[in-house]
Protein backbone atom coordinates (compact mmCIF):
# COMPACT_ATOMS: atom_id res chain seq x y z
CA UNK A 1 0.00 0.00 0.00
CA UNK A 2 1.45 3.66 -0.79
CA UNK A 3 -1.13 5.25 1.69
CA UNK A 4 1.47 8.00 3.49
CA UNK A 5 -0.24 7.41 6.51
CA UNK A 6 -0.64 3.43 6.70
CA UNK A 7 3.53 4.39 6.53
CA UNK A 8 3.52 6.44 9.33
CA UNK A 9 1.31 4.34 11.31
CA UNK A 10 4.10 1.32 10.22
CA UNK A 11 6.23 3.23 11.83
CA UNK A 12 7.72 3.52 8.15
CA UNK A 13 7.73 7.50 7.79
CA UNK A 14 8.73 10.04 10.78
CA UNK A 15 6.01 11.84 12.77
CA UNK A 16 5.88 14.04 15.52
CA UNK A 17 3.34 11.52 17.42
CA UNK A 18 1.48 13.31 20.35
CA UNK A 19 -0.16 10.04 21.47
CA UNK A 20 -0.83 6.69 20.26
CA UNK A 21 -2.87 4.06 21.68
CA UNK A 22 -3.80 0.11 19.86
CA UNK A 23 -6.40 1.91 17.43
CA UNK A 24 -5.44 5.47 16.92
CA UNK A 25 -2.44 7.72 16.25
CA UNK A 26 -2.07 11.56 16.79
CA UNK A 27 0.81 13.36 15.19
CA UNK A 28 1.71 17.38 14.68
CA UNK A 29 0.61 18.12 10.99
CA UNK A 30 4.00 18.85 9.13
CA UNK A 31 2.22 21.94 7.25
CA UNK A 32 0.02 23.32 9.73
CA UNK A 33 -2.38 26.33 9.86
CA UNK A 34 -1.37 27.20 13.65
CA UNK A 35 1.43 25.32 15.70
CA UNK A 36 -0.59 22.33 17.71
CA UNK A 37 -2.36 21.28 14.62
CA UNK A 38 -3.20 17.86 14.93
CA UNK A 39 -4.13 14.78 12.40
CA UNK A 40 -5.50 11.88 14.18
CA UNK A 41 -5.84 8.75 12.36
CA UNK A 42 -7.29 5.32 12.92
CA UNK A 43 -4.22 2.45 12.53
CA UNK A 44 -6.79 0.46 10.34
CA UNK A 45 -6.95 1.89 6.83
CA UNK A 46 -9.94 3.21 5.38
CA UNK A 47 -10.48 6.29 2.72
CA UNK A 48 -12.81 8.10 4.69
CA UNK A 49 -16.01 8.76 6.64
CA UNK A 50 -17.86 6.76 3.83
CA UNK A 51 -15.96 3.53 4.38
CA UNK A 52 -14.88 3.78 7.83
CA UNK A 53 -15.85 0.68 10.29
CA UNK A 54 -18.32 2.22 13.19
CA UNK A 55 -15.53 0.88 16.07
CA UNK A 56 -12.57 2.74 14.06
CA UNK A 57 -14.54 5.85 13.89
CA UNK A 58 -15.80 5.66 17.42
CA UNK A 59 -11.94 5.56 18.72
CA UNK A 60 -11.20 8.25 16.26
CA UNK A 61 -13.48 10.62 17.44
CA UNK A 62 -12.98 9.94 21.23
CA UNK A 63 -9.21 10.83 20.75
CA UNK A 64 -9.96 13.77 18.74
CA UNK A 65 -12.40 14.82 21.88
CA UNK A 66 -10.01 14.31 24.71
CA UNK A 67 -6.75 15.46 22.67
CA UNK A 68 -8.93 18.99 21.78
CA UNK A 69 -8.89 19.91 24.96
CA UNK A 70 -5.05 19.16 25.61
CA UNK A 71 -3.92 20.51 22.82
CA UNK A 72 -5.62 23.71 23.25
CA UNK A 73 -3.81 24.18 26.87
CA UNK A 74 -0.68 23.08 25.43
CA UNK A 75 -0.46 25.68 23.16
CA UNK A 76 -2.66 28.44 25.00
CA UNK A 77 -5.16 28.08 21.77
CA UNK A 78 -8.28 30.63 22.11
CA UNK A 79 -10.36 28.25 20.88
CA UNK A 80 -10.22 24.58 18.38
CA UNK A 81 -11.49 23.60 15.40
CA UNK A 82 -12.26 20.33 14.54
CA UNK A 83 -12.27 19.36 10.62
CA UNK A 84 -12.31 16.27 8.56
CA UNK A 85 -12.36 16.52 4.74
CA UNK A 86 -13.82 13.87 2.76
CA UNK A 87 -13.29 13.14 -1.07
CA UNK A 88 -11.37 15.28 -3.36
CA UNK A 89 -13.91 17.70 -3.80
CA UNK A 90 -13.90 18.71 -0.08
CA UNK A 91 -10.47 19.31 0.22
CA UNK A 92 -9.29 15.50 0.95
CA UNK A 93 -5.73 15.17 -0.07
CA UNK A 94 -4.65 11.79 1.82
CA UNK A 95 -6.85 9.39 1.30
CA UNK A 96 -6.61 7.83 5.01
CA UNK A 97 -9.09 8.86 7.46
CA UNK A 98 -8.07 12.34 9.44
CA UNK A 99 -9.49 14.92 11.71
CA UNK A 100 -7.84 17.86 12.04
CA UNK A 101 -7.43 19.07 15.51
CA UNK A 102 -6.77 22.88 14.53
CA UNK A 103 -5.75 25.63 17.23
CA UNK A 104 -7.21 29.28 16.61
CA UNK A 105 -5.95 32.55 17.88
CA UNK A 106 -7.45 35.88 17.97
CA UNK A 107 -6.38 37.36 15.18
CA UNK A 108 -4.75 34.17 13.07
CA UNK A 109 -6.33 34.88 9.76
CA UNK A 110 -7.26 31.41 9.16
CA UNK A 111 -11.61 31.83 7.36
CA UNK A 112 -14.39 29.90 8.25
CA UNK A 113 -16.13 28.90 4.79
CA UNK A 114 -18.87 31.64 3.16
CA UNK A 115 -22.20 31.46 3.98
CA UNK A 116 -25.08 32.20 1.83
CA UNK A 117 -29.28 32.08 2.53
CA UNK A 118 -31.47 29.61 0.80
CA UNK A 119 -34.12 30.81 -1.97
CA UNK A 120 -37.28 30.41 -1.70
CA UNK A 121 -38.47 27.00 -1.22
CA UNK A 122 -34.89 25.97 -1.64
CA UNK A 123 -34.16 24.55 2.08
CA UNK A 124 -37.51 22.63 2.47
CA UNK A 125 -36.49 20.48 -1.02
CA UNK A 126 -33.37 20.14 0.33
CA UNK A 127 -34.81 18.85 3.55
CA UNK A 128 -36.63 16.54 1.78
CA UNK A 129 -34.43 14.80 -0.18
CA UNK A 130 -32.01 14.51 2.66
CA UNK A 131 -35.33 12.75 4.23
CA UNK A 132 -35.92 10.47 1.30
CA UNK A 133 -32.37 8.73 1.30
CA UNK A 134 -33.00 7.83 5.49
CA UNK A 135 -35.73 5.16 4.24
Amino acid sequence: MDCIFCKIVAGELPSFKVYEDDETLAFLDIRPVNTGHTLVVSKKHSTNIFDVSQEDWTAVTKVVRALAAVIEKAVSADGININMNNREHAGQVVDHLHVHIIPRFKGDGFKLWHQSAYKEGEAAMVQEKIKAQLV
